[in-house]
């Protein structure tokens, strides 16, 4: 719900937002694009180590009357697998080196902390009963991810992160409604593929989005390059004559 008042609060788009976006994608690129690798690729590696060696007993994760409802769409998977697009989007975004770094100390704490809740409680989602040899992906999906690693959902945790870092900036460069709606969107059909994949139950989903917004909120009050801006600024007002 404030997400939408936002969007119908926001000031009117102008015709710079292009140009402030395609310039904030080209600032750093080479570093960003060997950043986020870095980052995914250093997640991936805890997050199948503790999947295929789990220190304790694993639980398998209780269904909920919802998880029952939605039927299996393996249609789905192409929303899911698009996350490692849209988690690119916000860093691939930011202005400064600064700033950069903050988003990746931040994310970087998210993932810590839902591979320590791995670590400690191991959880799985039932197993999945339909045959899905048949559709594209799936075997891939089922070999290399498992429904291990459930609850809390990292597909979720991080996808609300991003959203909010996203929606955070795009608002900042008066991005029009439609583009902000779009990144809502694209995040609902993300968090959605993971039910309708079953690689997540309702509790994976919940649990995630609250980890996600533990640390997003936090992170978008901590903007160290603006306010050292802003203090340059002002300490340059306050030395005119």
């Amino acid at each position: 719900m404030n997400f939408l008042i936002g969007l119908q609060m926001a000031p009117p788009a102008t015709q710079g937002w292009k140009a402030e976006l395609a310039q904030r994608m080209r600032h750093l690129l080479l570093l960003k694009t060997a950043g986020i690798t870095a980052w995914t690729w250093l997640f991936f590696v805890g997050y199948f180590h503790l999947l295929r060696n789990p220190a304790y007993p694993v639980l398998q994760m209780p269904l909920t009357a919802l998880d029952t409802a939605i039927p299996l769409q393996p249609a789905a998977i192409v929303a899911y697998l698009t996350l490692w697009i849209y988690v690119g989007i916000a860093p691939g975004l930011q202005s400064s080196f600064v700033d950069l770094v903050v988003y990746g100390l931040w994310s970087g704490a998210l993932c810590i902390t839902g591979l320590a809740i791995f670590y400690f409680w191991p959880t799985e989602v039932p197993p999945l009963t339909a045959d899905v040899s048949g559709f594209p992906g799936f075997a891939t999906l089922q070999g290399a991810d498992a429904g291990g690693n459930a609850c809390p959902s990292m597909h979720v945790a991080i996808a609300i992160f991003s959203v909010l870092r996203i929606e955070e900036l795009l608002r900042r460069v008066r991005a029009p409604n439609w583009l902000r709606l779009a990144n809502l969107l694209w995040f609902l059909a993300i968090a959605y593929s993971t039910l309708a994949i079953k690689q997540h139950v309702v509790l994976d989903v919940i649990a995630g989005a609250l980890l996600g917004l533990a640390f997003a909120l936090p992170s978008l009050r901590w903007r160290p390059a603006r306010r050292a801006r802003a203090g340059a600024a002002l300490a340059a007002d306050t030395i005119e004559p």
